[in-house]
């Protein structure tokens, strides 16, 4: 936790368009006792008529022209979101409202604050902010002190939806839920008013909303982009939350059907998610239930409008609405589905019921939430001073943990300084903007025993100076090893995301820890470090290592701006001439962790700016995956101007393709990308004439190998393959352009995907290693099928090539070291005529090319595969046959698997049966081994 976290309150949030400015979070007048603003007022006065309302406050009915809920018939759209605010703010006295950011096509996010009208008005709700923060940190707030804010402060809840643009029910009864609050006059309404301060954000995603499309703008899922926060959406909500940290936090969503979902979650829950928080997620479900109506619980004969829990939705993954609110600010984070095939009126209605009854749990329950909120924190300090793990435990009745923590002790995380500095910082800055308190080391320090990320260990490690040190003596200790720890431990082996996310582990950066008391002289970090570090003589230079995904952004900036730039192909350092430096680069190189250090005269190789064209052709989703993520990082971040590229424009050879110098082709589903013969041979044509192709995943290599530009063939999966997003050692060829700048030895994030044999006709950049090197965390099975395996190959043609990635190095924009690669192969500079290759295609390429294609069962993402005792495979397949046809089962061991084609890529939560079929399974008494979607 930041010393201090009072600083929030010096920028106000703005009222809606139209609504006069309201100093929301700015108090200009202090309280003049020494009471908290709760207790200071008067007890509010209700009504015993529970439909007792408010005629000031203008009703759902009255502005958007019908009911929300009951007698819905159609959807409220963004416009009629931000108009309903506004019309609730201008009119009550217990709502203020503002703008927490901007979608990517300008749309303002608005929220609500709403509580009793002594607890909005300015100064006290920044004192009740104020408060609640401080419970985060046990270190300056006694005992005494926050069982004082537990008996006189309210709670602070917070209510959101629409995260996934097409799901749009929660919205809706978010809206109704701030009807209810704003104008209800019934003890309900007080109780609740009185006792919470309750934030409603309608929508996270309205570009979404407006295209009724489950991603954003550049097709990221927010609900997965939480603890990267990449994209400004979710930076903003982040930034809010911090300023109104919640005790209790709802993310209403939309899933196939028409039952509904609320916790109890299904197994894994992370291990550091606190005892308390996952105590009042089940309890709170326990007042749902009891709230819900309509059908009840669902059983045989119930099926539709009606409620289950213990499912398919787990809390595992730090990207989600629920987990982060969960580990990273205490709160009981929840996620609500409702079936997206009921009727808007009972989608609507369902959703408001759950959360009125969970606003009235935690109303009724505020004064034990907020003292174990403090818990929360103290023995967040207590188990981070002692090097404690949370145990790994399980909360469906059924299941047991298989795969226990291990008993290590973890008091410090070191991130090094001696490469990747850049991103180094960059880290330091996202840790930092949740509250974790990072230092840098003045004077080396000793350690005696510490851990190597990448399972190794050493002994008496020296950390240099300028290292990062993060102590786990720290309230955010539960965050920190979430989001740091080498490897998850998932203690039960059912997925619908990924299995590691590894921060050290994303960026390839050097990262040690330790169980021993370790106390280096060290500052804390106030700021980003970067910028030039001292002057250079006008005929000098600033240098610079191209070794990050950060450094790589500064420099497509700068040639975007028409900075000269030259690299050291041998050093990997560029160079910038010294009269092109102002104090606009200066900050952008220091808001990226980049040092400019003083050089002598610039020399080099020159770099150009490359004119990149994005296929979207046969194959490829323009809505999601890495089309979108290369539109975010090469776009928007890096600033390239990306050229639409088709399927016709390489087949005719058109100048929207042969313009090009360099064609990136996104992971998608054909094998061939439509091209027909004389489309591959203008292919291979172009690249022989110096330009570079850019192949991501099953589509990119496979476009590439029916083209005849390499000789990798795809090794067939075993039977019992798992690789669950997880990360591997990877071994480097460093002589390699597209490997300038990485270390002998890296990690690499794969997702199940294509096991590429090495080529025989290029330069196998990236490959798994064969011996005892070979690692990888998170959950794996059958991960040795990768060793001696390719995962990044370079293909030379002509005086062009083709790189291909059989992982997706753009994967949600925070696989930096994937962004590294991608960057290296964008600047690859201009073959020497000794290297080239003649652009035919030889035997070797010719017969990859014939080979049988390997079937594409999980498109983008990943198929659906279960796990079952080989004796359970007939009633497995049974049930399995009431869903679909395609289902292909084989056996290993007395292990039988069944795997669904996913060729839409598909996650679980959007799947329209994959949900249902566990459940089905589960009633059937079926014991699941293992669950990946």
């Amino acid at each position: 936790m930041a010393p201090s976290s009072r600083s929030f309150w010096t920028v106000p949030p703005k009222r809606l368009a139209g609504v006069a400015t309201v100093a929301l979070l700015l108090g200009l007048t202090p309280l003049l006792s020494g009471t908290s603003a709760a207790s200071a007022a008067p007890p509010t006065s209700c009504s015993t008529d529970p439909t007792a309302r408010l005629g000031t406050v203008p009703s759902p009915e009255t502005v958007l022209g019908f009911p929300l809920g009951a007698g819905q018939e159609r959807v409220v759209t963004n416009d009629e979101v931000r108009t309903y605010l506004g019309a609730v703010d201008r009119a009550s006295n217990r709502v203020v409202t503002g703008v927490m950011t901007t979608s990517v096509l300008g749309q303002p996010l608005p929220y609500a604050v709403v509580s009793n009208e002594r607890h909005v008005r300015p100064a006290a709700l920044r004192e009740i902010a104020d408060d609640v923060r401080d419970l985060r940190d046990p270190r300056r707030t006694s005992a005494r002190t926050a069982a004082r804010t537990a008996k006189d402060s309210p709670a602070i809840v917070w209510v959101t939806a629409n995260v996934h643009g097409g799901e749009k029910s929660g919205a809706d009864a978010a809206l109704k839920t701030l009807y209810e609050l704003a104008a209800g006059l019934s003890c309900e309404v007080a109780k609740r008013n009185d006792n919470l301060v309750t934030i409603i954000v309608p929508t996270q995603n309205p570009d979404g909303r407006d295209a009724t499309r489950r991603q954003n703008e550049f097709g990221f899922d927010l609900n997965r982009d939480w603890f990267a926060r990449t994209q400004q959406e979710t930076d903003g909500k982040l930034e809010l939350l911090r300023r109104y940290p919640p005790q209790v936090f709802i993310d209403a969503h939309e899933m196939g059907g028409r039952q509904y979902f609320f916790p109890p979650n299904a197994d894994p829950i992370h291990h550091e998610i606190a005892g308390e928080a996952v105590d009042w997620i089940n309890r709170i479900g326990e007042a749902n239930k009891a709230g819900f109506g309509f059908n009840g619980a669902c059983d045989e004969t119930v099926t539709t409008e009606c409620y289950f829990n213990y499912d398919t939705y787990d809390m595992f993954f730090m990207g989600y609405g629920d987990t982060v609110p969960t580990t990273g600010f205490g709160a009981a984070g929840m996620t609500y589905e409702k079936g997206s095939a009921s009727a808007v009126a009972d989608r609507v209605q369902q959703q408001f019921h759950t959360q009125w009854s969970t606003l009235g749990w935690a109303a009724a329950n505020k004064r034990e939430v907020l003292d174990g909120y403090f818990d929360i924190w103290t023995d967040a300090l207590a188990q981070g001073r002692a090097g404690t793990l949370e145990p790994n435990e399980v909360v469906q009745p059924s299941n047991e943990v298989q795969f226990p923590v291990p008993d290590i002790t973890i008091r410090s995380y070191f991130l090094l300084p001696d490469r990747q500095l850049a991103d180094v910082r960059q880290l330091v800055e996202r840790l930092r903007r949740m509250d974790v308190e990072v230092y840098e080391v003045q004077k080396p320090t000793r350690v005696p025993t510490a851990r190597v990320f990448g399972g190794r260990s050493a002994t008496n490690v020296t950390v240099p100076k300028g290292a990062y040190w993060i102590p786990m003596d720290q309230p955010q200790k539960h965050w920190i090893q979430a989001v740091m720890g080498e490897d998850p431990y998932v203690p039960f082996p059912y997925f619908y995301d990924v299995s590691s996310w590894s921060n050290p582990l994303l960026m390839g950066i050097n990262t040690i820890y330790t169980g021993d008391s370790v106390r280096p002289k060290a500052e804390l970090v106030r700021k980003v470090t970067g910028g030039r570090t001292g002057a250079a003589w006008p005929w000098g230079s600033y240098t610079y290592p191209l070794d990050s995904a950060a450094a790589a952004q500064l420099t497509f900036t700068l040639l975007g701006r028409g900075v000269p730039v030259v690299r050291d192909l041998t050093t990997s350092r560029v160079a910038i001439p010294a009269t092109t430096w102002s104090r606009t680069v200066d900050e952008l190189a220091r808001s990226l962790g980049v040092t400019l250090t003083p050089g002598g005269r610039p020399t080099g190789t020159p770099l150009a700016l490359p004119d990149v064209g994005l296929f979207q052709g046969t194959g490829i989703s323009t809505t999601s995956g890495s089309h979108g993520e290369a539109r975010y990082v090469l776009g928007k971040r890096w600033g390239l101007d990306l050229k639409p590229v088709t399927t016709a424009d390489i087949n005719d050879n058109t100048e929207a393709f042969t313009g090009r110098t360099v064609l990136l082709v996104p992971d998608g589903s054909s094998a061939t990308g439509g091209l027909t013969a004389a489309g591959q041979a203008n292919l291979r044509d172009w690249i022989g004439r110096g330009h570079t192709y850019v192949g991501l995943r099953n589509e990119g290599t496979r476009m590439a190998r029916a083209a005849g530009l390499t000789s990798t063939t795809e090794k067939t999966k075993p039977a019992d393959y798992l690789v669950i997003g997880s990360h591997l050692r990877v071994d480097v060829d460093q002589d390699s352009p597209v490997a300038s700048g990485r270390p002998a030895e890296d990690f690499e994030f794969n997702n199940s995907d294509p096991i590429l044999n090495p080529s025989t006709t290029g330069t196998n950049v990236l490959t798994y290693p064969t011996g005892d090197t070979f690692w990888a965390n998170g959950y794996t099975v059958g991960e040795d099928a990768l060793k001696g395996t390719a995962a990044v190959v370079d293909e030379p043609t002509g005086a062009g090539r083709a790189v291909l990635f059989a992982f997706n190095p753009l994967f949600r924009a925070y696989n930096e070291s994937g962004l590294h690669l991608v960057a290296n192969a964008l600047l690859y500079p201009a073959s020497q005529p000794g290297a080239r290759r003649a652009p035919g295609t030889d035997a070797a390429r010719a017969s990859a090319a014939a080979a049988p294609v390997t079937a594409d069962l999980g498109g983008g993402w990943r198929p659906i595969t279960i796990e079952v005792a080989a004796s359970d495979l007939p009633r497995t397949r049974a049930i399995v046959g009431r869903f679909t046809t395609t289902a292909q089962t084989s056996a290993k061991n007395d292990s039988a698997y069944v795997v669904i084609p996913n060729p839409q890529g598909l996650q679980v939560d959007e799947h329209p049966f994959a949900s249902e079929l566990v459940r089905a399974l589960r009633d059937a008494k079926v014991p699941l081994r293992s669950v990946v979607g």
